[in-house]
């Protein structure tokens, strides 16, 4: 079989597969969504497929906000990679001009020597006033042309320089880009995956506290189903700005997942990271929201958080883990609340279920 026809007969059969599944799950048959059920037909990125399998084991279905956050995260990436990879690209060629350049004028100062070593044989020899001139006039010309060549390489260099420098400003800011949520404007998954390791060993090092809380938009699912995703996009803002308005420098505040954020508060104790939670709960809890479209109040917006602290042996997975169980039994226990592991009704629970 021609390898033209067999690779058109296999794409097409990935792209039955991803509509196939857009259908299936109801889904809008958007590009995004079609490209991200096409990288999970086509296996793509065995972390995407991973992380699709666990909401619809856990869910049953993708909402917008989770396949923001997979396309964000697994899809936009590559393209981040890709303006990563030409930035650098030019960054390597400017440098490669300016040792050109470089080469050239040392080419040019190694013959400016020589012909000053010529100048100085041909002074030492000069018997008459005519002779001395045309010698001068030689070495006065030579030097022009030397200071011409200095002056060209000096602009050179200075526009490299120039350009070099915007370069690495389109370089780092297509790196915070890609550790950006758009929706929210708040540090991704991938930023809070590469922070935690690093905010847990800096604790350890300074023998501080470090927190950790996991927040989760109740009833998220019913305002996606009853007013659109387009409100349901204006509640994740909501909370998104009030998490960013209390939370300070050092702290690391990520979109986790879907509707579901992490914040991580270091030099912060338990007691503090709770009170810090109760903030951010009641602010969230005192807006009202609007539906823009129309203007009709849809009432407020609650959340439910989970607060933990490093221990001695925390992995990044174990404190995530005792969080998510805190954020779990404020779930349980009613929805907008805070359960830190310190509360006895937790304890409890985890020897209920022990039992």
């Amino acid at each position: 079989m021609d390898a033209t026809i067999g690779e058109h007969q296999r794409t097409i059969a990935l792209a039955e597969v991803a509509i196939a599944q857009i259908k299936a799950l109801r889904l809008p048959a958007s590009p995004r969504n079609f490209e991200i059920w096409y990288a999970y037909a086509a296996g793509l990125s065995p972390s995407l497929n991973e992380t699709i399998n666990e909401i619809l084991a856990r869910s049953g279905t993708l909402s917008n906000a989770d396949l923001d956050q997979i396309y964000d995260s697994y899809i936009s990436t590559n393209r981040f990679a890709d303006k990563t990879d030409q930035l650098g690209s030019r960054i390597i060629g400017e440098i490669e001009q300016i040792i050109t350049t470089i080469g050239a004028a040392a080419g040019d100062a190694s013959s400016y020597s020589a012909s000053l070593a010529d100048f100085g044989q041909a002074l030492s020899s000069a018997t008459d006033s005519s002779g001395l001139r045309s010698i001068v006039e030689g070495l006065v010309q030579s030097t022009k042309k030397m200071e011409e060549n200095n002056k060209a390489l000096e602009a050179r260099l200075s526009a490299s320089t120039k350009e070099i420098s915007q370069l690495h400003r389109n370089l780092e800011a297509v790196r915070q880009e890609s550790l950006t949520d758009p929706l929210t404007s708040l540090a991704n998954r991938k930023y809070f995956d590469e922070a935690m390791p690093s905010r847990m060993a800096i604790a350890r090092d300074r023998q501080e506290p470090l927190s950790l809380l996991m927040t989760d938009i109740d009833h998220f699912k019913k305002f996606n189903d009853d007013y659109g995703h387009l409100t349901g996009d204006q509640v994740l803002r909501l909370v998104s700005i009030t998490v960013r308005q209390n939370v300070k420098g050092q702290d690391v505040a990520a979109r986790y997942g879907g509707e579901e954020f992490a914040i991580v508060l270091p030099d912060t104790a338990l007691r503090s990271a709770i009170t810090v939670a109760e903030i951010i709960r009641r602010s969230v809890m005192g807006k009202e929201l609007i539906k823009r479209s129309t203007g009709e109040n849809l009432g407020r917006v609650t959340i439910s958080i989970g607060v933990a602290t490093l221990r001695d042996g925390d992995s990044p997975q174990s404190l995530i883990e005792r969080a998510d169980n805190c954020l779990y039994a404020a779930k349980q226990r009613g929805r907008n609340r805070v359960v830190s592991e310190a509360d006895p009704e937790l304890a409890m629970d985890a020897t209920v279920k022990v039992a």
